[in-house]
């Protein structure tokens, strides 16, 4: 599998937002439409008030198509869950930084990075920047949401792209490497204002699945 750098345009495709009852074939045209990674949401009711899927998911889209999963986990104990996801497949793993999440963040960045996987870190839009930057040297990816997570098809909330740029800015004055990752919201003209502010993954759900050239949607989201 490639191995991507900060410096790389990635698309991940948002499962959330594909026809469930067509995983495989949504998620096969996800592969062949230019889709980079594949981002699945793991929302366990508690964390976010909405249930998405679970391990169960992740290892069929692992059995029945070869793409990098991103896999976000916006649950409650994500330490406790970790292994299930792993087992899934899951080659990335991010979690989230906010006190509700109830883990240990270091410990948990940890455990992901030892059992093979990247580990990634998300925090919400009313979040403070200064939450996740004990952390920044443990991490692959920084996920800033640009939504209040739980629900798609929300409007990208532009005044977080401040959060986008202090992380630039640390991985720059630090020598670090991770990814920025934005998620919610993301359509071709905020993919451009994410980018600019220095965002290299960008999540999008409605916009690529709903669309109806899949292949084009994708296409101009990375080019903007």
């Amino acid at each position: 599998m490639k191995k991507w750098t900060f410096q790389d345009r990635i698309i991940a495709p948002s499962l959330l937002a594909a026809d469930f009852g067509r995983v495989r074939d949504e998620t096969s045209r996800a592969i062949n439409s230019g889709g980079d990674w594949l981002h699945l949401d793991v929302m366990d009711g508690h964390f976010v008030d909405n249930i998405s899927f679970g391990p169960a998911m992740i290892q069929a889209v692992h059995e029945t198509n070869d793409i990098f999963l991103d896999v976000h986990l916006m649950i409650t104990r994500p330490d406790h869950f970790l292994p299930r996801f792993v087992e899934a497949g899951a080659d990335m793993i991010t979690v989230h930084v906010e006190p509700e999440s109830d883990h240990d963040v270091s410990k948990t960045l940890a455990a992901i990075r030892a059992a093979g996987c990247q580990a990634g870190l998300a925090l919400n839009p009313a979040t403070p920047f200064e939450e996740v930057e004990p952390y920044l040297d443990q991490i692959d990816l920084l996920l800033v949401m640009t939504v209040v997570p739980g629900f798609g098809g929300q409007s990208f909330m532009a005044e977080v792209m401040s959060k986008v740029k202090s992380a630039v800015a640390l991985r720059e004055k630090s020598g670090l490497s991770y990814h920025i990752q934005v998620d919610g919201g993301v359509g071709i003209s905020t993919a451009k204002t994410a980018a600019n502010a220095g965002a290299n993954v960008m999540v999008a759900g409605s916009s690529t699945f709903s669309a109806e050239d899949m292949g084009a949607a994708i296409q101009a989201i990375r080019e903007a």
